[in-house]
C-alpha cells in the first residue's frame, strides 16, 4: 500500500480544530463515577504458568458499573521491592490470551497488569474471558458499533471506563510503587492507553503505537479497513444517522484525551497504515498536553515510513524499552538484602 495520507511535511503541522461536545468532561466525569469509591479489586489468584522467571496472577477488577473485568498481573520472580508498572492494553478483537504470552514488559523488571477487552477476543489471539453484559444494547455486533447512536450506551464509554479503572487496580497491588504507572497499547490498545493519559492526571508515562479513535472523522473519510470500516458499513445501511454517530464518536475521540493529558508521552505511526492512518496519530501527538495547565508535558514520536499497521514493530518496542526506563527508573539503592514480594502478601484466595 503505498503512502494515502498527507506528506510528512504536512503531517507535522496537522492540528485539527477538536471535535469536541461541550459536556465533554462531564461525560467521563458521570461515566468514571460509580466505582470512585469501591474496593477496585474483585479477586487475585496465583496462576500455574511453567514460568521460572516470572510469577503471575489471574486478577478480576470492577469496571464499567461495577462489572468484572479479567486481567493478568505479572512481578519478576524474587522482586524485592515495589516496582513500577505498566498497564497494558490490546488490540480490536483480541483478549488477554494466555499469561506467557506478553512478557517484555515484565522481563525488563515492571509490574505488568494487561486487561482483558470486555466483549471481545473472538475474532484474534488465544481468546478472552470478560462478557460485556451489555451487549443487549442498539447496535450492530461488532464492538466499534455496539450503541454507536446513543452516547450512554456506546461500547468504548465502557471500554474506556474499564482502562481507567485498571489503573486504580494495579495500584492497590502489593509489589507495585503507584507513583509510577504507565500505560502502554497499540492499535485499539494504543486508543484506550491515550484515554486513560487524558482522564488519571497523575499517570507517569503513556506510550502509544498507531492509536485508534484518533482524527475520527477524517480516517472515516480515508479508509474502510478495521474498525472503521465497520462503522461505515453500519452507517450504509442506517442513512441519515450520520451525525448522530458521529456525535457519540465524539465522546471518545483521541485528540480531546491527548489535550488532557499531562504524562510524557512516546508516540509511533506507520506513513503507510490504513487502519489507524497517521494523520489521526498526528492530530493527538501535535496537540497532546495543550490543556495540561503548565509546561507541555515531554512528548516524542517516531515515524516508519514504510510501514503499515505493524510500525516499528520490534525496532518501536526497543525504543519504547530504552524511553520507559528514562521515564520510570528508580535511581534510589536496590535493598538486596530485603525478601522476595511473597504470594501471601495478595492475601488468601482473595
Amino acid at each position: 500500500m503505498p503512502a494515502f495520507d498527507l506528506p510528512l511535511p504536512d503531517l507535522e503541522h496537522h492540528r485539527p480544530e477538536p471535535d469536541e461536545p461541550a459536556d465533554f468532561d462531564m461525560y467521563w466525569a458521570a461515566a468514571l463515577k460509580e466505582a470512585a469509591h469501591r474496593d477496585p479489586l474483585v479477586s487475585v489468584r496465583p496462576v500455574e504458568t511453567g514460568l521460572r522467571l516470572t510469577r503471575t496472577w489471574d486478577v478480576t477488577f470492577r469496571g464499567y458499573a461495577g462489572d468484572p473485568i479479567r486481567a493478568w498481573f505479572s512481578l519478576p520472580a524474587g522482586a524485592r521491592k515495589p516496582l513500577p508498572a505498566v498497564v497494558e492494553y490490546v488490540g480490536y478483537g483480541r483478549g488477554r490470551g494466555l499469561p506467557h504470552e506478553r512478557l517484555t514488559w515484565v522481563n525488563a523488571g515492571y509490574a505488568h497488569l494487561l486487561m482483558d477487552n470486555r466483549g471481545q477476543g473472538d475474532q484474534y489471539g488465544s481468546g478472552g474471558d470478560t462478557p460485556d453484559p451489555h451487549t443487549a444494547l442498539s447496535g450492530g455486533p461488532g464492538p466499534a458499533v455496539r450503541g454507536l447512536l446513543s452516547p450512554p450506551d456506546y461500547h468504548y464509554r465502557r471500554l474506556i471506563t474499564d482502562a481507567v479503572h485498571a489503573v486504580t487496580a494495579v495500584r492497590s497491588l502489593p509489589g507495585v510503587d503507584p507513583l509510577r504507572t504507565a500505560a502502554v497499547g497499540n492499535s485499539q490498545g494504543g486508543g484506550l492507553a491515550l484515554a486513560v493519559a487524558g482522564l488519571v492526571p497523575d499517570l507517569a508515562a503513556v506510550l502509544v503505537t498507531a492509536p485508534f479513535l484518533c482524527g475520527i472523522r477524517r480516517s472515516l473519510e480515508l479508509t474502510d479497513a478495521g474498525p472503521y470500516g465497520e462503522i461505515a458499513a453500519y452507517l450504509s445501511v442506517r442513512r441519515g444517522s450520520e451525525e448522530t454517530a458521529y456525535r457519540t464518536l465524539s465522546y471518545v475521540e483521541g485528540v480531546s484525551f491527548a489535550r488532557r493529558a499531562q504524562a510524557p508521552a512516546h508516540f509511533g505511526t506507520g506513513l503507510r497504515d490504513t487502519v489507524c492512518p497517521p494523520s489521526g496519530v498526528y492530530a493527538a501527538f501535535n496537540r497532546y498536553g495543550e490543556l495540561s495547565g503548565g509546561a507541555h508535558p515531554r512528548k516524542e514520536i517516531h515515524v516508519y515510513p514504510f510501514n503499515g499497521h505493524e510500525g516499528g514493530e520490534a525496532e518501536q518496542v526497543r525504543r519504547q524499552l530504552v524511553w520507559l526506563e528514562s521515564q520510570l527508573a528508580d535511581r534510589s539503592p536496590c535493598d538486596r538484602h530485603a525478601p522476595p514480594i511473597d504470594g501471601a502478601a495478595f492475601g488468601s484466595g482473595r
